[in-house]
C-alpha cells in the first residue's frame, strides 16, 4: 500500500493527521523483534508479527484465521487476511488476547468480530515494536450482544493506524477503551452505527503524547434508531512539543427519538509548548433527544500542586498523581480487573518517563 493513497490533510476528517510520521514509519528499516508477554487471562492468545500469525506462539480457541473482507475506507481497503471471532450465546466468554509486534516498514491486518443474539465477548489488543501497523476491524453485534474491547498502543516508535467499523443491534452494547502510551504516532478512525433500538456504545480512552509525537482520534457515532445511548469520553495529555487531537461526532437520524448522546473531551498540557486539539460535533435531526458535549483544555492546578508540595510531596510526584487522576476516569471503565491494572501500569510508566 502506498501512503500516497491516503487522504491529504485538506480533508476535514484528516486535518490533524500526521501523514509525515506515517510515511516515515512505513519506510522504517527492520528492527529487532520485541518480546511481549500476554496478560494472565484465560482464553485464546494470538501473536502477530508484522501482520503474520505466529502459530507456534498462539492458541486460537474460538478464533479462526483466513480471508476477511476489507472496507472502502482508505485504511481498510488493503487489509484482506485476518482473524475472525464469531460467538453465540452458548459460547464461553473467555477473553481473546492479541499482541501485534512490528519489526519495521508496514504491515496490514483485518479482523471481524461477530456476536450473535445475547452473546458476550471480550477482546484485548496490544501493539509493540516499531514500523507502521495498520489494522481494520469490523464488528457486528446482534440483539442483546455485549462486547468489551481494550486496546493499548505501546510501540516506542513508528505509527499505528486503526480503522474501526461497527454495527450495534437492538439492545446490544459495545464498550471500547484505548490507551496511547507509547512513543508511536497514531490515528484511531471509527464509524459506529447504532442500527438497533436501544443500542449502546461507549467509546473512548486516553492519548498520552511526549517529545514531538502526534496522536489523534476521529470518531463518528450514528444513531439510526430510537432509544439509543452513546458515550464518547476521551482524555489527552500532551508534554513538550507533542500534539494530541480528539474529534468526536454524533449524528442523530430524524426518527431516532429518545437518543441520549454524550461527548466529554478534555485535554491537559504539561508544557505550554504542547498542543491539544478538540473538536466535538453534533448533528441532530430528531427533536426529542438528550445530547451534550464538553471540551476543555488546561494545565495542572497550581494550587493543588502547591498544597501537595507543602505536605512534603515532591513536585514531580504531585504532577504524576494529578495527571493519573485526570486519565483515571476513562481507564476505570475497563471491567476486567487484570486488564485495567495493566492499562493503569502503562499510564504510570508513561508518567514516570514524561515528568
Amino acid at each position: 500500500m502506498s501512503v500516497l493513497e491516503l487522504p491529504s490533510t485538506r480533508a476535514e476528517a484528516w486535518r490533524w493527521a500526521d501523514l509525515g510520521a506515517l510515511s516515515a514509519a512505513a519506510a522504517m528499516a527492520p528492527v529487532v523483534r520485541t518480546e511481549h508477554e500476554f496478560l494472565d487471562l484465560p482464553g485464546a492468545r494470538l501473536l502477530f508479527v508484522d501482520g503474520v500469525l505466529d502459530e507456534a506462539a498462539s492458541t486460537l480457541g474460538a478464533v479462526t484465521f483466513g480471508e476477511v473482507a476489507g472496507s472502502d475506507h482508505a485504511l481498510g481497503r488493503h487489509a484482506r487476511a485476518g482473524w475472525s471471532l464469531r460467538l453465540d450465546s452458548r459460547t464461553a466468554a473467555d477473553p481473546v488476547q492479541i499482541v501485534h509486534v512490528a519489526t519495521g516498514a508496514e504491515n496490514h491486518l483485518a479482523a471481524e468480530i461477530v456476536l450473535a443474539d445475547d452473546a458476550v465477548g471480550e477482546v484485548v489488543e496490544t501493539f509493540v515494536g516499531a514500523g507502521w501497523a495498520n489494522r481494520y476491524t469490523r464488528t457486528t453485534l446482534g440483539r442483546g450482544a455485549r462486547l468489551m474491547r481494550s486496546v493499548r498502543l505501546l510501540q516506542p516508535a513508528g505509527f499505528v493506524s486503526l480503522r474501526e467499523e461497527a454495527d450495534i443491534g437492538e439492545a446490544a452494547s459495545l464498550v471500547t477503551t484505548f490507551l496511547g502510551a507509547g512513543g508511536q504516532g497514531s490515528r484511531i478512525d471509527a464509524q459506529l452505527n447504532l442500527t438497533g433500538e436501544g443500542a449502546f456504545a461507549e467509546y473512548g480512552g486516553a492519548l498520552l503524547t511526549s517529545d514531538t509525537q502526534a496522536q489523534e482520534c476521529a470518531v463518528r457515532v450514528n444513531h439510526a434508531q430510537p432509544n439509543g445511548s452513546s458515550r464518547q469520553v476521551w482524555r489527552a495529555v500532551a508534554a513538550y512539543r507533542s500534539r494530541a487531537s480528539l474529534a468526536a461526532a454524533v449524528e442523530v437520524a430524524r426518527h431516532a427519538q429518545k437518543t441520549d448522546g454524550e461527548q466529554s473531551l478534555r485535554g491537559l498540557l504539561l508544557h505550554r509548548t504542547a498542543t491539544v486539539n478538540l473538536k466535538p460535533e453534533l448533528e441532530i435531526f430528531a427533536d426529542d433527544v438528550k445530547c451534550a458535549h464538553g471540551a476543555t483544555v488546561g494545565e495542572l492546578d497550581q494550587r493543588a500542586l502547591f498544597y501537595m508540595q507543602s505536605r512534603g510531596i515532591p513536585r514531580s510526584r504531585a504532577q504524576a498523581i494529578l495527571t493519573h487522576a485526570f486519565v483515571a476516569d476513562v481507564l476505570e471503565r475497563i471491567g476486567n480487573e487484570t486488564v485495567r491494572a495493566a492499562f493503569e501500569g502503562d499510564a504510570d510508566a508513561w508518567l514516570d518517563a514524561a515528568l
